[in-house]
């Protein structure tokens, strides 16, 4: 946007030269109240809307708060936060990352398609379970309709034949959801080593997953996490790119992590 210069003694030497100078300077003087093009307060007034004041606009802090306030989590231990979130995001470029690529090179698509298909109807008790708790019935039927399929005629669920039946496929559900529906709130955002963001809520639900989860009984321990970093590592390579481009997109990486978390639970209760 052009803008007029003016140099401090401009309107003196107006003043001193002709009427016609001092008319224009009178007309700056003008501008400068008005608003009008031409004078150095419009070049702030671009950033107001009109008919709003400048000094509500100016109250950015104002803003975040209420941004932070409609998505309704607190954030009391950001610093921990903050150290977990940075040690995730290590682990994810120097080890989970070049892994999941390794693992992707070797493995074919309908093989890793084909784990992952197993690691989801195994895991079906956890969401059939929630659905019941949460008084979805049919939700909990169609899970349970799904996984007898796949487990037998997609052969222990490395298939997904019940697919082709998309009312057997309903919204994905765990314990977390559950707690919320009884009107159990957020409580307060937290991240956790390996396991990545939660709440207070969702970590209590998540303790209650794991419990029905099949795969958490697998014994010795070495067993139970070697088959839980074989899901990761898979689930892992299906999605290479997709937190850098989260990352690279986001000006301050943790909030956009957090909010993103918070609203996408939110979402997902709402279903």
């Amino acid at each position: 946007m052009a803008t007029a210069s003016r140099s401090p003694d401009s309107g003196q030497a107006g003043h001193n030269s002709s009427n016609t100078s001092s008319s224009s300077s009178n007309q700056i003087q003008s501008n400068q109240v008005t608003g009008e093009e031409g004078s150095s307060e419009t070049d702030f007034d671009v950033f107001f809307d009109e008919g709003e004041s400048q000094e509500g606009d100016l109250d950015v802090f104002s803003d975040i708060k209420t941004e932070e306030a409609a998505v309704g989590v607190a954030d009391p231990f950001e610093g921990w936060n903050r150290a977990m979130f940075l040690f995730n995001d290590k682990l994810y470029f120097w080890l989970l990352k070049p892994v999941s690529r390794g693992y992707k090179a070797v493995m074919p698509t309908p093989v890793r398609r084909g784990v992952r298909n197993f690691f989801h109807n195994i895991t079906a008790p956890v969401r059939m379970v929630s659905a019941l708790l949460q008084g979805k019935g049919r939700a909990a039927s169609a899970e349970l309709t799904g996984f007898l399929i796949n487990s037998t005629v997609g052969v222990l669920g490395f298939g997904d034949p019940a697919k082709r039946w998309p009312e057997l496929s309903p919204s994905e559900e765990d314990l977390g959801q559950t707690l919320a529906t009884y009107g159990i709130g957020d409580g307060f955002y937290v991240v956790w080593p390996i396991l990545g963001p939660s709440t207070l809520r969702d970590s209590v639900g998540m303790v209650g997953d794991w419990f029905l989860d099949p795969t958490f009984y697998v014994e010795p321990l070495e067993a139970y996490l070697a088959v839980w970093t074989v899901e990761n590592v898979n689930e892992t390579s299906f999605r290479i790119g997709d937190y850098e481009s989260f990352k690279e997109a986001a000006i301050d990486p943790y909030i956009a992590l957090r909010h993103a978390y918070i609203q996408n639970r939110k979402k997902k209760v709402e279903e």
